[in-house]
């Protein structure tokens, strides 16, 4: 939670109101509700000759959750926690659909079996594959955590120093600036052969792709951000007697953070499509890797359940982003549009 939103919770104005049942938060306890009935009372229909496994489990989970929920929104209504009880009314819709899409999803696959196994499993086939292939799952998502965290970092640090420097200097622009048109259109993805011979391992050769995706957005955003600042904020620094390194260091990135963040934001998405292809033609392990396995064992609730832990992953790591831009930047609010 933002340190605005902390703020306007706090409000003399907000602090008067007394907190009560929205008609949309009301609407989602009655959908999740609903969905546990649907899963419990409602027979799954047979497909196949083995026994489906983990059917009890995916009803009490579910259960659990609707009753978690229940007793969130009872204890904001009942206590008066604004901070409990305002999260839940702000994502009251996106509880209602993601009711309804459960539900069409688990009728559609287990109990009127439209869509043919093993491609569309329901929802108990991925609640197996998290319990028995959590091991496995865990390790990919570790290992694709080290080589996005070694890549990202590598690409940023060096797109960073390399857009400050050709920003800065123009006789340095001159030699880099076809360099960045040369190869900054070519995917990533497009030199993974080049990197497979010249590099000693598959990891390395990740780790080089990663960076090399995230090198280019930062360099070019970082150039930009150096190349935009205000001529004015070097005069009077000059005149105070200050040299280029502070220049640099204390006007010049200062200045530049918000299109550094904004480059930073770029590269971390191009990594993680670089990521994936890279572990699914090379690594050993990771969740590309596991997709690939997956799929090659027509294990699709387990190919299912990567993309899911993927989508999560990648989204923390998005919104971990945000929260750091948001803390660096704190002073310049005013020049932070999204």
């Amino acid at each position: 939670m933002s340190s605005d939103t902390l703020d306007r919770l706090k409000s003399p104005a907000l602090k008067g109101q007394k907190l009560a049942l929205t008609p949309a938060l009301g609407i989602a306890l009655l959908a999740w509700g609903g969905l546990v009935a649907l899963m419990v009372f409602w027979p799954d229909k047979p497909v196949g000759f083995a026994t489906p496994r983990f059917v009890g489990e995916t009803h009490r989970l579910f259960a659990l959750f609707s009753a978690l929920l229940t007793v969130a929104v009872l204890l904001g209504l009942v206590v008066q926690w604004r901070w409990l009880f305002s999260p839940l009314q702000r994502a009251a819709r996106w509880l209602v659909a993601l009711a309804v899409l459960i539900a069409i999803w688990e009728t559609v696959t287990a109990k009127l079996a439209l869509l043919p196994a093993p491609f569309f499993a329901p929802p108990r086939a991925l609640v197996e594959a998290y319990a028995t292939d959590w091991y496995r799952l865990g390790d990919s998502v570790l290992n694709s955590l080290r080589l996005l965290a070694l890549g990202f970092i590598f690409g940023s640090i060096s797109g960073f120093v390399t857009g400050v420097a050709i920003g800065w200097s123009r006789g340095l622009g001159y030699w880099v600036h076809p360099i960045l048109r040369f190869l900054g259109p070519v995917p990533s993805t497009a030199l993974l052969p080049l990197s497979l011979y010249f590099f000693p391992s598959s990891f390395s050769a990740a780790i080089f792709l990663i960076a090399l995706a995230t090198w280019f957005p930062v360099t070019v955003l970082t150039w930009s951000g150096v190349s935009s600042v205000d001529s004015r904020y070097y005069d009077v620094a000059r005149t105070l007697g200050a040299s280029n390194v502070f220049l640099i260091l204390r006007v010049a990135v200062p200045a530049s953070l918000p299109h550094v963040f904004v480059g930073l934001f770029m590269g971390l998405g191009a990594s993680f499509s670089v990521l994936v292809a890279a572990e699914m033609m090379g690594v050993k392990s990771g969740l590309g890797w596991y997709l690939q396995w997956a799929q090659g064992w027509a294990a699709y609730a387990n190919m299912y359940g990567a993309l899911i832990v993927m989508a999560l992953l990648f989204s923390s790591l998005i919104t971990l982003l945000f929260a750091v831009r948001d803390r660096v930047l704190a002073w310049q609010q005013s020049a932070v549009k999204w």
